[in-house]
């Protein structure tokens, strides 16, 4: 019986080459698809800086920069003009580092509770709760403020009060931003490898000293990353400090009065009746550019603050 070798099929083997090539060409599509969606991120983030550039330095040929950034007389719409934007930034910090007395300790203390303390029935529970309060929209927050938080400051303890104010402000962008720090560091601690703990009990270390010796140093990189980012978000938040600071540039630190952060200037001229093209017109420009400048210069300590702390396990 004759044997000899078998006969290849032409049509088979074309088919599974259509199917490779296929394949090949799909995983192509995928690629690219996921590459163009990346990159909206990298030409957004580059059109916004070109634009805040260009019209930024616009500006600062016709108003020195000496005036803009030590300048304390914010009234660039007046017929008087000035155009220090000191009483800007004042209001702005003002606001970030009063909410931030309010977000990172009860941020952080909801955090350490979620980790460490809570049952996972209680926790399933808390954590949706503070993720929904997250994605509040922030103009509710700053109606919130206004007729409810400001009221009951009045009523309670400072009758002095303004119906514009900075503490207002302080306490609803704080409570805006305990979502990001409780999460965060949430995370963070979770992170921590479980065998830490338990040699910690091991040798005899009570729960609160697991917690404050072990846990909470261990993800302190997390941590810290968590209360910059916190803090950059109030230094940005706009709808809610608009409705409830209000629109007075001063410089001082009275928070019972009404005061004017840069993001609340920006959403005022740009709604407002100023020609475009103007000196007027481009401050918000300048403005947004400063305070572009100040967040960036928070995400870059943040980032730093993680790569220099962080603890890696294996």
């Amino acid at each position: 019986m004759a044997t000899g070798t078998p006969a290849i099929d032409g049509s088979g083997a074309s088919a599974r080459f259509k199917r490779s090539r296929s394949r090949h060409l799909f995983e192509q599509l995928i690629g690219l698809s996921l590459f163009a969606c990346a990159a909206v991120t990298v030409v957004t983030t580059v059109g916004i800086v070109a634009i805040l550039l260009a019209e930024g330095l616009t500006f600062f040929t016709e108003i020195s920069p000496l005036e803009f950034f030590t300048g304390t007389r914010w009234t660039p719409l007046f017929q008087s003009a000035g155009f220090g934007v000191l009483p800007l930034v004042n209001g702005t910090l003002i606001v970030a580092l009063g909410a931030s007395l309010v977000a990172l300790p009860v941020g952080t203390l909801a955090a350490i509770y979620l980790s460490e303390y809570a049952s996972p029935q209680i926790r399933s529970i808390i954590k949706p709760v503070l993720e929904v309060l997250a994605g509040i929209p922030t103009i509710v927050f700053g109606y919130f403020a206004l007729t409810f938080i400001t009221p009951f400051l009045k009523d309670t303890i400072f009758p002095e009060i303004g119906v514009f104010n900075a503490l207002s402000g302080m306490i609803v962008v704080g409570i805006m931003t305990i979502p990001m720090v409780s999460s965060i560091s949430d995370d963070s601690m979770r992170a921590v490898p479980q065998e830490l703990r338990e040699a910690a009990y091991g040798v005899g270390a009570t729960k609160f000293e697991v917690v404050t010796r072990v846990t909470f140093p261990a993800a302190l990189s997390g941590i810290v990353a968590s209360y910059i980012l916190a803090i950059s978000r109030a230094i940005g938040e706009t709808m809610a400090v608009t409705l409830a600071v209000g629109a007075t540039p001063r410089m001082g630190f009275d928070i019972l009065d009404s005061f004017q952060t840069m993001t609340a200037y920006i959403v005022n001229v740009s709604l407002g009746d100023t020609p475009q093209g103007t000196t007027e017109f481009r401050t918000i420009f300048a403005v947004a550019l400063t305070l572009f400048a100040m967040t960036l210069l928070m995400n870059l300590i943040s980032a730093r603050v993680v790569q220099r702390y962080r603890e890696r396990y294996e």
